[in-house]
């Protein structure tokens, strides 16, 4: 009995010590981090006024406060990857209903270099009744990046977040301009 025993344990390490020089042999040849992600400071919050561009003239705002990602790759298959996104949005004293869309853009890029492929999407928000703030989490669920061969990082590549603004507001987040909201604090 001991000898079956002594037999299934050593069969069991083997087999175990097997699968681990594969797996070790995958990682060591394939180069494994995930793109970088960025947000894009010019598009990392929204300021949508009706009027002038101060406080009691705010309709809704919008800010990107966190992004992760998860991703993976094996051999020569582009790279899969994961994005989460938390969003605050706000309704300001000229806000026209209750209900908004907000959309955002997700890109892959080279580093540093061109547009591979940019997707937008949208966010609806539902301020019910009194509240001026809601919190959405965003998830893609899959973002194809290609590789060139089995030997290119993901470190080559960038996946860049971003709110879709209209030109005037992205002016207005380059001018610095900030603005308080006292209830918030």
């Amino acid at each position: 009995m001991n000898k079956l025993v002594s037999g299934a344990l050593i069969a069991a390490v083997v087999a175990t010590t097997g699968c681990g020089s594969i797996n070790q042999e995958a990682r060591e040849a394939n180069p494994d981090p995930c793109p970088n992600i960025i947000v894009l400071e010019d598009a990392a919050r929204l300021v949508e006024f009706d009027g002038e561009q101060q406080l009691d003239d705010v309709a809704y705002t919008g800010e990107i406060m966190d992004v992760t990602t998860r991703c993976r790759y094996f051999g020569e298959n582009p790279i899969d990857a994961e994005v989460d996104i938390r969003f605050a949005f706000g309704k300001g004293p000229k806000a026209a209903a209750e209900q908004k869309e907000f959309k955002y853009f997700v890109a892959v890029t080279k580093r540093d270099s061109e547009v591979i492929d940019k997707k937008e999407f949208v966010v609806p928000v539902d301020f019910d009744g009194d509240r001026i703030v809601v919190v959405k989490n965003e998830e893609i669920d899959r973002i194809v990046i290609p590789r060139a061969s089995g030997e290119t990082s993901g470190l080559n590549f960038e996946i860049v977040v971003g709110l879709s603004l209209t030109p005037s507001q992205t002016i207005y987040n380059r001018s610095g301009k900030s603005l308080k909201f006292p209830q918030l604090q």
